[in-house]
């Protein structure tokens, strides 16, 4: 699942739009001179700053590249999981187009997928990508996409609070034993103060079911794929905490129901305490919902096994020509694979507009590559990036678990179960856990 989408803050940003046309992709429109590429995920014209940034970044790359022509359109979210399907099978996804790190195998195993690996090595910087991050891309040895973003989920909390309900925020909680104290403790502070908060509508709540059952050595699915492994001791530790600290210690209060914007409204009011998220929630914490930098930190994922991650990157059409899918490859180099510049990489444009650099996100380079990358973020930083030091150590330790396959799927069964848990007191959670096995069973055997 996608962690919030765009990285950075919506903030006002004079740069002057491109003429980006919104046409259909698949011609490389030779007869020009040019190669024309079609992508997608610009950022959408509320987000002003990514937007203005996109548009520079497409700009100076066909400067320097006058043989191409880059055809952008956007979306938010990048990718909608009702309709990518259809849009792959009715030949109306762009040339070069956006897709979660979940999505790489599928899309190769409908042939929808250009095979990459004749072309990576004109990519300059493909080697000094993560080798876990260059593998969830390649498919029975051939590579199908670039990474271009990872993510791993943590535990968010406010350390005014902690302090306020006499908890030591430079300590935050390691297991889910101190999650529940801490939320306990936090929620005795009143004033419709809420301890700890989870999401349990729209897919969001399978999501971090998911999350919460690697953080206990738990998986969803077994390592072949085929069979459920939710209805365990780990699944129904998941279930026991939350439904303990809903109906037992009321330190998860009683509007449920929650989906991201929720958890994020509260936590920017000061109202709540923790919640799961990866750090790219922070900035939007404090530029849309009114907290600050200064308030809130991220520890690693409770429990000390496994964190869930995910991210994205861009695969190329099946339908493109050699041509199209060199300029698309180069295009990425320009965008998002060159230490320390462009879009996501420009970490000097970045703090010059008073967007966030400093947060800890997973590492995409390595060796020499990493280092220019991170010396440069570091000289930008403006973020207090000490509050998100134990986020940093705590991960080196754990486990990187990708979701699930057919995990939107999946997390809609799970959605289900976590939502009757966090109503209803007496929900019986082996039956829940059971009944929510067989579909998985199930969607696990279509394929």
């Amino acid at each position: 699942m996608r962690s919030t989408g765009i990285r950075r803050t919506v903030a006002a940003l004079g740069v002057s739009a491109l003429a980006l046309t919104a046409c259909g992709g698949n011609t490389d429109d030779s007869a020009s001179g040019k190669t024309r590429i079609t992508v997608n995920c610009m950022p959408p014209k509320s987000a002003e700053l990514d937007r203005g940034f996109f548009e520079e970044d497409v700009a100076a790359f066909e400067k320097q590249n006058p043989d191409i022509d880059v055809v952008a359109h956007d979306a938010f979210p990048c990718q909608d999981p009702k309709t990518f399907d259809a849009k792959l099978a009715g030949g109306q996804m762009e040339d070069v187009f956006y897709t979660y790190f979940t999505d790489a195998r599928h899309v190769v195993d409908i042939d929808q997928a250009a095979d990459l690996t004749p072309y990576v090595e004109e990519v300059k910087s493909y080697g000094t990508i993560q080798q876990q991050l260059r593998d969830i891309y390649t498919v029975d040895g051939k590579v199908y996409g670039v990474p271009r973003t990872g993510y791993s989920m943590g535990l968010i909390y406010n350390k005014a609070l902690f302090e306020k309900a006499g908890l030591d925020p430079r300590r935050p909680p390691a297991t889910w034993a101190e999650v529940r104290t801490a939320a306990r403790k936090i929620a005795g502070l009143g004033g419709g103060t809420v301890g700890y908060a989870d999401y349990s509508a729209q897919n969001q709540g399978g999501w971090h079911f998911t999350a919460e059952l690697y953080s206990q050595g738990g998986d969803v699915v077994s390592p072949d794929g085929k069979k459920a492994t939710v209805d365990t001791p780990e699944g129904r530790a998941v279930l026991q905490t939350l439904h303990d600290m809903r109906w037992t210690d009321d330190s998860m209060g009683s509007r449920q129901l929650l989906v991201i914007n929720d958890a994020q409204q509260l936590m920017g009011s000061g109202k709540l305490g923790m919640y799961l998220a990866a750090p790219d929630n922070i900035p939007i914490l404090v530029k849309e919902k009114g907290a600050a930098y200064e308030v809130i930190a991220i520890a690693p994922m409770p429990g000390g096994r496994a964190t869930l991650v995910g991210g994205d990157g861009y695969m190329v059409s099946k339908k493109a020509s050699p041509a199209q899918i060199r300029a698309a490859l180069k295009w990425l180099d320009h965008m998002f694979l060159t230490p320390g510049d462009g879009f996501l990489g420009d970490y000097a444009r970045a703090e010059r507009h008073d967007a966030p650099v400093g947060l800890p996100e997973p590492r995409l380079f390595t060796g020499a590559a990493d280092a220019k990358d991170q010396q440069v973020k570091k000289a930008n930083a403006n973020v207090p990036v000490g509050n998100y030091q134990p986020f940093l150590d705590g991960n080196a330790s754990l486990d990187m678990k990708i979701e699930p396959p057919h995990a939107q799927q999946i997390y809609s069964v799970l959605d289900g179960v976590v939502s009757a848990v966090l109503t209803k007191e007496d929900a019986d959670v082996d039956r829940l856990l059971k009944d929510a096995s067989g579909k998985i069973d199930g969607i696990l055997a279509r394929g």
